[in-house]
């Protein structure tokens, strides 16, 4: 799990808040005199799964650490249309100041762990696990990841230095499957021995060319209807992870998984996620 006090999110913390304020929130200097005091409910006005909780409480220590802060809730947590998640006591000004930034990341990180959810509930019954990919918002994938591990999902390679992923790309810069995998294990061997080797693989003929090499960690089955993916299972006999991707929807989740792969990517979770409906008012 990520931790709130990572320097790369205070960096995305800082820079979204200076990004929101400018030099200052004029409308609030406008009509709030600055002694005024508020409490501010965050409720939610859709069922899903809560994320951003610890990311809103950073926030309003940075507008003003005199703001009081109390989750009724905790990041990961199931919540139900017009259920309070949090409440924030103190200046109205600063927690006005703080009120779309603070909305704007859990939104974002509470759909992507609700849509993370759906699918992981899908695979209940299963052993294969759902992933997530590197296809984020720019300047945001720790926080993009962290709500998938909220919504039960697993994080596949935060970034390009994790894992090697020998793509279409990769393979056609080194001739074949074969020598781009025998380069990358040569490049591990000297530089980087804990990380792991993946190939993607677009048909069984590459894929028996794969394992032939017996250096792949993992071995990404990309594009391949059910059938094809049950066949993949056969022939790998269990000698390397397999990786399900493409085009994965929460309708075929399921088929996928019951032809035998250990794990399901889907891009979708990060790239095209749907935002939770949350809110704030003042309490009257």
């Amino acid at each position: 799990m990520y931790s709130i006090d990572h320097p790369d999110i205070i960096t995305i913390v800082d820079l979204a808040l200076r990004e929101d304020i400018g030099s200052g929130d004029i409308t609030t200097q406008a009509i709030y005199t600055g002694s005024e005091t508020a409490t501010g409910i965050v409720m939610s006005r859709q069922e899903g799964v809560i994320a951003g909780i610890e990311l809103a409480r950073l926030i309003a220590e940075k507008i003003d650490d005199e703001l009081h802060f109390t989750n009724f809730t905790k990041d990961g947590d199931l919540v139900a249309d017009g259920q309070n998640i949090l409440k924030i006591e103190g200046s109205a000004a600063s927690i006005l100041t703080a009120e779309r930034t603070m909305l704007n990341f859990m939104q974002r990180m509470s759909g992507i762990a609700t849509s993370t959810r759906f699918y992981t509930k899908a695979l209940s019954e299963t052993s294969t696990r759902i992933l997530d990919t590197r296809k984020t918002v720019p300047g945001n994938r720790l926080l993009d990841k962290w709500a998938v591990q909220l919504g039960g999902g697993v994080n596949h390679r935060l970034r390009l230095d994790d894992m090697f992923l020998i793509k279409e790309n990769h393979i056609a810069v080194a001739g074949g499957i074969k020598e781009a995998v025998k380069r990358c294990a040569a490049f591990r061997e000297k530089n980087k021995p804990d990380c792991k080797i993946e190939v993607e693989v677009r048909d069984l003929d590459e894929l028996s060319e794969a394992l032939e090499t017996s250096l792949c960690d993992f071995i990404l089955l990309d594009n391949m209807s059910d059938e094809m993916l049950r066949q993949a299972v056969i022939i790998n006999a269990g000698r390397s992870s397999l990786e399900a991707s493409g085009n994965m929807t929460i309708d075929r989740v399921l088929a996928v998984a019951n032809t035998g792969v250990d794990f399901i990517s889907v891009g979708a979770l990060t790239h095209s996620t749907k935002a939770l409906d949350l809110s704030m008012l003042f309490q009257q």
